[in-house]
């Protein structure tokens, strides 16, 4: 059986402690110190501490383990000059899907996706998708009810976030500047990056635009998903996408405070696609080798929203907010189809309830699938 806590015996610091903060800054060692098994949490206020953790494991001290946690992407922050580089595994934690919400099982069905093999036709049931993306998918927001009790939470957490944690991981010399990047990058969720274009709907210089845009991907708030650029003959575009790493922050900086609000907005489909990619990278990452996502997108305006690739496997996906998928939704993934022969499967993720075979080799299926809370 699944041990569900399996740390629940190590000694727990955090350096949101000021005294323990101060002293992984000052004695690192001697905090490390007799603690065979150690969680250090916020470890991003004292990356120095690194380096005490690289001698002790390199000393092969019997019975030293850690696991380090943060709410920042430690290895690209610029004051880490220790890589860890085979000595640590790293894993990014993900908002709880919707099936871990439920204490449901992991899903297969990536892998199996993977494999050109898909669920059956028939009507499953599922779950109507707007006010899960209003609410969003962090652990504390599941004690909390009521899209009012929602907005102040996403409220405090935006507040907290920019007074706290970003001043430590990077100088932000203008929060009414970084605020409206930030609501640029979630009126643009699911678009193509470009940062021109932010740097004059903002009044914020490109190259603080820059650099406010790896500040976000550094601290875990932003995803950028690069395009699928093999050596072909046709012309890619290169631009990442944007998408926001909880489809609740992207819902609450665009402004839509309520699930009806999202309901009727032009920005209602990017926060979906935002809401299958925390599913499709909760299930990549539980699979070895773990499957990289992509997009693909031609200069003549051809895109499939995400591309799974693992190793020759090659799973093209588009997502539509749609209930009732038509064979029309799918000529993305057909063009997409006949150009990569390794693409046997197509899919088109939608927000119905049914699972439909739209031609020979493409099945739309309901995005409640990869949540895991299905049968």
């Amino acid at each position: 059986m699944l041990n569900e806590r399996p740390f629940s015996s190590w000694r727990y610091v955090s350096l949101d402690d000021f005294d323990a903060q101060k002293q992984a800054q000052t004695d690192p060692e001697s905090l490390l110190a007799g603690r065979g098994n150690l969680v250090l949490d916020e470890v991003q206020r004292a990356p120095g501490i690194l380096n005490a953790i690289k001698v002790a494991v390199d000393r092969g001290r019997a019975g030293h383990h850690f696991v380090l946690s943060g709410s920042a992407n430690l290895m690209l922050m610029s004051k880490v000059t220790e890589s860890l580089a085979g000595r640590a595994l790293s894993i990014t934690l993900e908002p709880m899907t919707l099936g871990e919400q439920r204490r449901g099982r992991s899903p297969a069905i990536l892998g199996r996706l993977l494999q050109s093999r898909h669920p059956n036709e028939g009507t499953v049931k599922t779950q109507d998708p707007f006010p899960l993306m209003q609410k969003g998918f962090v652990p504390p927001l599941l004690t909390l009810s009521g899209e009012d009790s929602f907005v102040r939470w996403w409220e405090g957490y935006v507040a907290t976030y920019l007074e706290r944690d970003l001043r430590q991981l990077s100088q932000v010399e203008s929060l009414p500047d970084f605020r409206r990047v930030m609501v640029a990058l979630a009126l643009r969720t699911g678009q193509l990056v470009n940062q021109t274009d932010i740097a004059r709907d903002t009044g914020v210089s490109q190259p603080t635009v820059h650099r406010y845009l790896n500040l976000l991907e550094t601290s875990c708030l932003l995803y950028r998903v690069p395009a699928l650029t093999p050596s072909r003959r046709k012309r890619i575009v290169k631009s990442p996408k944007i998408y926001w790493f909880d489809p609740g922050i992207a819902t609450f900086l665009a402004g839509h405070y309520t699930a009806d609000d999202l309901r009727e907005s032009r920005e209602a489909g990017g926060v979906f696609e935002c809401l299958v990619l925390l599913h499709l990278n909760a299930l990549a990452q539980l699979m070895v080798p773990r499957p990289k996502i992509f997009y693909w997108r031609t200069t003549t305006g051809r895109e499939v929203d995400f591309v799974v690739e693992q190793g020759r496997k090659i799973l093209p996906i588009e997502v539509k907010l749609t209930e009732k998928p038509r064979y029309r939704d799918v000529q993305n993934l057909r063009v997409f189809m006949d150009e990569y022969a390794g693409a046997t499967l197509g899919v088109l993720v939608h927000s119905g309830s049914d699972v439909i075979l739209l031609d020979k080799d493409i099945i739309a299926v309901p995005w409640t699938l990869l949540a895991g809370t299905l049968s």
